[in-house]
């Protein structure tokens, strides 16, 4: 290799990590406005005359969106992307105008009942606008990145998801006395500036990279595609159901109420660390097999944080889950670029956001029922995000060992 080759690559690769790194930063800022949003939510629907009880409905709208904009803005990125610079304006607009619609809604609260009916509708314009941020800026690392770059970059981008996850019981407890107004014009102009920045990283990787070329046109989802987004539901469902319900409780087993704010981040800790060396799995074997191993492994884990006798082995136990969880979702955005590289990056990536926000749609649900209140249901609660980790994981791994028997199969072939 020349030293011209070399120091070529070289610049490709910290190209390559820069866009990472802004997608994780990007990742971190969105979702710690999420945070900010449900931290808030309860009181400023309050001053508007929405009852405590109705806030959850509110919430189930969100992710109800979520589940509907998701594909949508991944399809309009699919359509956008080959036109360098008009995926960044495209977000760029639609942040401004989210965070436009989210400072907004301390100020309108404010204005009590009377708001009520605004107050609603900066919550959709808001929802349906803040898509942009989710999967259309993944679509730079399948159309612009290298199918051997894309895992070690999503696990980047991941990060921020993750970090962010650790974050939010410490945000939790130091905004709840504030009033709403700063925090939220603090988020909507740190995320402002990082939507805006996306058109600059899009040059970036345009100028340093060829866009990979699509060996066929986009064609409907096949059947592989239609099974791996069942599959993805099943697992968001599971993560929802274990640790937004259940984590909680099989800590207060052991530790006191005022403990969980140290004690839930170690599930992201597991979550952040294992990305990593598992990106390194997906670049030589697939995001399938990854998806599917971590899948049966999460249930193993869930099942010692239902069984464990002590609390150091539910830490253990809850690590264990969030590496996992990391994993699953690491390679699940690494599938999914993969998936749809005839040019449906963005659409296969919005369908794993819409699943993520479907999963947490019916755990609200099971809330906003009582389910958890119910000892009839417990059980079920209990068990069912091992059930649904073990058999979207099995399934998964049959359709991976499936593809490669096939693509064994194919080179025999061609070797006959």
């Amino acid at each position: 290799m020349t030293t011209a080759q070399a120091s070529a690559d070289a610049g490709a690769s910290a190209s390559a990590n820069r866009t990472g790194l802004y997608l994780a930063v990007l990742q971190l800022v969105f979702t710690l406005g999420w945070t900010t949003y449900v931290i808030y939510l309860p009181k400023l629907a309050a001053e508007v005359g929405i009852a405590p009880a109705a806030v959850i409905f509110i919430l189930m709208l969100d992710q109800a969106i979520f589940t509907m904009s998701d594909t949508a803005m991944g399809i309009a990125a699919d359509k956008i992307a080959p036109f360098v610079g008009r995926l960044g304006l495209f977000v760029g607009v639609l942040t401004a105008i989210s965070c436009a619609a989210f400072v907004a809604l301390p100020f309108v609260a404010g204005a009590g009942a009377a708001a009520q009916g605004w107050f609603i509708a900066l919550i959709v314009v808001w929802s349906i606008t803040s898509s942009a941020l989710r999967a259309p800026p993944l679509t730079l690392l399948g159309k612009y990145r290298g199918k051997s770059q894309v895992p070690f970059l999503a696990a980047l981008a991941m990060l921020g998801y993750g970090v962010a996850g650790a974050v939010s019981p410490y945000l939790g407890v130091v905004l709840r006395e504030h009033d709403a107004r700063l925090p939220f014009i603090i988020s909507s102009a740190v995320l402002l500036l990082t939507a805006l920045a996306l058109s600059r990283i899009e040059y970036d990787v345009a100028r340093d990279t060829t866009p990979s070329t699509p060996t066929e046109a986009a064609k409907p989802l096949g059947m592989v595609s239609i099974i791996f987004i069942i599959a993805m539901i099943a697992l968001a469902l599971g993560y929802q159901l274990h640790f937004a319900m259940n984590s909680a409780p099989f800590y207060l087993r052991f530790a006191k109420p005022d403990e969980l704010q140290w004690l839930m981040p170690v599930f992201w800790i597991g979550f952040n660390i294992a990305m990593f060396p598992a990106s390194l799995v997906v670049k030589h074997r697939g995001g399938l097999i990854v998806m599917g191993a971590a899948g049966l492994f999460g249930a193993l884990a869930i099942v010692g944080a239902e069984l464990a006798g002590s609390l150091n082995t539910l830490i253990v136990a809850q690590f264990l889950a969030g590496a996992a969880w990391g994993c699953m979702l690491m390679s699940a955005i690494s599938a999914a670029l993969a998936i749809g590289s005839t040019g449906a990056e963005g659409k296969v990536t919005g369908l794993v956001f819409s699943a993520l926000a479907l999963g947490t749609f019916a755990r609200m649900a099971a809330v906003a029922g009582g389910l958890q209140k119910m000892p009839d249901y417990a059980p079920l609660l209990h068990w069912a995000p091992v059930a649904c980790w073990s058999v979207a994981g099995a399934g998964l791994l049959v359709i991976a060992a499936a593809r490669l028997q096939g693509a064994d199969g194919i080179k025999a072939s061609a070797g006959g």
